[in-house]
């Protein structure tokens, strides 16, 4: 009777996802995220919206994951991001959600490490894999950015987080670039002197076209920190690694600017710089300049 309830459970979520990917999802402002989640923002309004929108989401990346290699489709570390995709019930409360796809990244990312070790690269398979790697990440951003403002903003009964007062959810809308950039630094400085024993200092630059003062955007945070903390922590290795045992680091530099339209953060370092003929293959998912860790659980260093 158990199997013949999966077997039926497996039909009904195949038929909500065959239905639900029919929809395109429906793209969303940071202003109309910041107008949602004022003061009038209502949770029925909201409910209704992921309702819809969060099956729609995840059935459309659902069927992406089915056209994968099948020999990708096959490592233990994709099979079990299938079933945490598939086993979704919109039900659960929001918050389980997301505790539940915590390890979505690393988990893909070890099912990367054991297709390679298994099989090799294949220059058509990693072109295909980078396009749906680039969609499916930006489908869970998407996702855990609806699920978060919906928490944030609804779960609790304080409806302003004491830490951050101005936020609306996680979007801050007078976010100060400067103060992330620093956060990120310092967070990579504290793993870099873990491993190292030593780190090098930061030189930071702020440039503002239209008047004096740091740069602030409307912007999350949290993601701005991740990108800027990736960045700080592969110039941090390439300088200990470029320089040894000296004792005097080159610093590392951010610039951080903002023009009329755009807001630009650079971190550069003196770490010995990437070979022309390595240029392309820098942002694929299949490329690494990082040592290979022995396993998921014990890595040799948390680069």
């Amino acid at each position: 009777m158990r199997i013949l309830g999966v077997l039926r459970s497996s039909v009904s979520i195949g038929k909500h996802i065959d239905y639900y990917s029919k929809f395109s999802p429906s793209p969303l402002s940071m202003k109309q995220f910041l107008d949602f989640g004022s003061e009038n923002a209502c949770e029925r309004t909201s409910f209704a919206f992921l309702r819809h929108e969060v099956p729609v989401r995840l059935a459309n990346i659902m069927k992406e994951i089915n056209l994968l290699p099948d020999n990708l489709l096959g490592t233990p570390s994709v099979r079990l991001v299938q079933k945490e995709k598939t086993t979704y019930d919109f039900t659960d409360a929001v918050i389980k959600i997301l505790k539940r796809h915590n390890d979505v990244v690393p988990t893909m990312a070890q099912g990367l490490v054991e297709y390679k070790e298994a099989y090799g690269t294949d220059p058509i398979v990693s072109q295909n894999v980078q396009y749906f790697l680039d969609r499916f990440y930006m489908s869970r951003i998407s996702i855990r950015m609806l699920l978060n403002q919906h928490t944030l903003l609804f779960a609790g009964k304080v409806k302003v987080n004491p830490a951050h007062p101005k936020q609306i959810g996680s979007i801050d809308p007078n976010c100060r670039v400067k103060d992330v950039v620093m956060d990120a630094y310092e967070n990579a400085r504290g793993l870099c002197d873990r491993y190292y024993m030593n780190s090098p200092e930061l030189q930071m630059e702020e440039f503002h076209v239209k008047e004096d003062g740091s740069p602030t955007v409307v912007y999350v945070p949290s993601h701005l920190y991740h990108m800027v903390f990736e960045l700080f922590k592969n110039a941090m290795r390439a300088t200990m690694e470029k320089y040894g045992d000296s004792t005097d680091y080159p610093p590392i530099r951010a610039q951080i600017a903002l023009g009329s339209e755009d807001l630009t953060v650079k971190v550069s370092d003196r770490g010995g710089g990437v070979p022309l003929r390595k240029i392309e293959r820098l942002f694929t998912y299949t490329y690494s300049t990082a040592p290979r860790p022995t396993s998921m659980e014990a890595r040799a260093a948390p680069w």
